[in-house]
């Protein structure tokens, strides 16, 4: 095990997947000269070269097109966006080629590729660069939807990815970048799309959080403990395919849900894991599944505003005690 940040080990992932097939290739806005945005496409182009390591135009349509097209044809092509805002100009690309063309080709079209970027907010970006976007995505069968909130997870879930032959909406979050955890070094190391991750065992109440609310719920979880409640934390990690089971397992254990997201809450990956919930665990609830999402606004810019705006650990206390019956 090694102690990275979360963008070595996305570097590592790609360094690695690039190494073991020459049909993997790089593209976005500053990935190449500039190392990456964030940094994590860092000394890629000294290794691969420009062939591989390719700095786009700022036309997020036009290079997330020719990722589809080079995936048609056999590349992998792993497309970056500086931020899944962005990804806003590419979704005809995203939605009515990548995600359809398989099905609509009678499968006679493969379409292998990764679409990977930070989501969700960042530090006063304002509302046009803070959106979390994965309810979106989710949306529309033929894509997978995954959101890494360790190390670990991003490098594992990142390397199967790369290996699926369907396209993969990625999302990062850009205040995790430098988050540290334990990392295994071995290269064969991957985490399969479409399993949930207990971060935690509990038997009073199950916190369902994803990307940067897992931290959160964590944290929650111990402040909790304090006061005599065990929580139980799952981490989703992929949206689509969703590890249903585990979810409605944990309930059943502990018969109170809370469900911590970044996103809005209206149409939102929260009301349809209540739903889910209402539907295959009903007669195990002791209490209304209760969500702790992004305030239903635009994301202000002023940073008292946009801190009321997102979840946090104590929203997630509050919302505990809520369905234990605490307060």
């Amino acid at each position: 095990m090694a102690v990275i940040t979360m963008r070595e080990a996305l570097n590592q992932a790609l360094r690695e997947e690039m190494q073991r097939d020459e049909t993997i290739f790089l593209m976005g806005e500053e990935v190449a000269e500039y190392q990456g945005a964030y940094k994590v496409t860092k000394g890629l182009l000294d290794e691969f070269g420009d062939k591989r390591v390719i700095d786009s135009p700022i036309t997020e349509l036009g290079f997330a097109g020719l990722g589809v097209g080079a995936a048609m044809v056999g590349l992998r092509p792993v497309i970056e966006f500086m931020t899944f805002n962005f990804s806003i100009l590419a979704t005809d690309q995203i939605i009515n080629s990548a995600a359809k063309m398989r099905y609509m080709s009678g499968g006679q079209f493969k379409i292998p590729i990764v679409f990977r970027g930070p989501n969700g907010s960042a530090f006063q970006v304002s509302s046009q660069h803070s959106q979390a976007l994965e309810s979106w995505y989710a949306h529309f069968p033929g894509l997978k939807v995954v959101m890494p909130s360790t190390p670990a997870d991003a490098k594992g879930l990142l390397k199967s990815a790369i290996r699926d032959d369907n396209p993969v909406i990625f999302m990062e979050q850009e205040r995790m970048y430098g988050n540290k955890g334990e990392v295994p070094e071995d290269e064969d190391f991957i985490i399969p799309l479409g399993v949930a991750d207990v971060k935690r065992e509990g038997t009073d109440a199950t916190i369902i959080a994803r990307s940067l609310t897992v931290p959160l719920a964590l944290k929650a979880a111990e402040e909790l403990e304090k006061q005599g409640v065990s929580c139980e934390v799952i981490d989703p990690r992929t949206l689509r395919p969703l590890d249903i089971e585990t979810i409605i397992n944990s309930v059943k254990k502990t018969n109170r849900v809370v469900i911590a997201e970044e996103s809005h809450p209206f149409c939102g990956i929260g009301a349809e894991l209540s739903a889910e919930i209402a539907e295959r665990a009903f007669d195990f609830l002791d209490a209304p599944v209760r969500r702790v999402s992004a305030a239903d606004v635009p994301m202000p810019y002023a940073k008292n505003l946009e801190r009321e705006a997102i979840p946090s650990v104590e929203k997630i206390v509050a919302a505990v005690k809520e369905v234990a019956y605490l307060d």
